[in-house]
């Protein structure tokens, strides 16, 4: 199978579809899913969280049971590699409610196209305000659509 964008998209919609519940019931949350080609293959990779950080006991026991819920639904084509993973120190942000959780924080963002001239914004989280991120940044502060978030993380490091 090609991987293309539009098939990839689909594949994690799925993917999430029937892995979200399962991290939800363990007490975590499902930051992200990732799916494409690398060198050493296909990857499906699945980005957990939970309030005091993820173990490797948390991330082992989510690859059993996403597995096997994978495997019985033969929902993703071919061959892959599994992988789940914490979201390390610079968290990518991609829910309204990971903007407002995370305010008062170091933030990157880059965007799908030029706000005032730039596409990357680096600076304070300071919420969200109807359907846009506010940041401050180099003594101004910037309204940055939602829709038009391209990346957006943490950025500790």
């Amino acid at each position: 199978m090609v991987l293309n964008k539009k098939n990839k998209g689909q594949q994690t919609e799925v993917v999430r579809a029937l892995v979200e519940p399962l991290v939800a019931y363990a007490g975590m949350e499902l930051i992200d899913v990732e799916y494409g080609r690398e060198p050493s293959g296909v990857i499906l990779r699945l980005i957990i969280d939970k309030p005091g950080g993820v173990t490797i006991d948390d991330c082992s026991y989510i690859n059993r049971l996403a597995g096997d819920v994978l495997d019985v639904k033969d929902s993703v084509p071919g061959s892959y590699n599994l992988e789940v993973s914490s979201p390390g120190i610079n968290r990518p942000l991609k829910k309204k409610d990971d903007f407002e959780r995370f305010a008062g924080q170091k933030i990157l963002i880059k965007t799908r196209e030029p706000i005032e001239g730039r596409r990357n914004f680096k600076g304070i989280l300071n919420g969200t305000k109807e359907n846009f991120i506010v940041v401050s940044s180099e003594k101004k502060i910037f309204s940055i659509p939602f829709d038009l978030v391209a990346k957006a993380r943490l950025d500790i490091i």
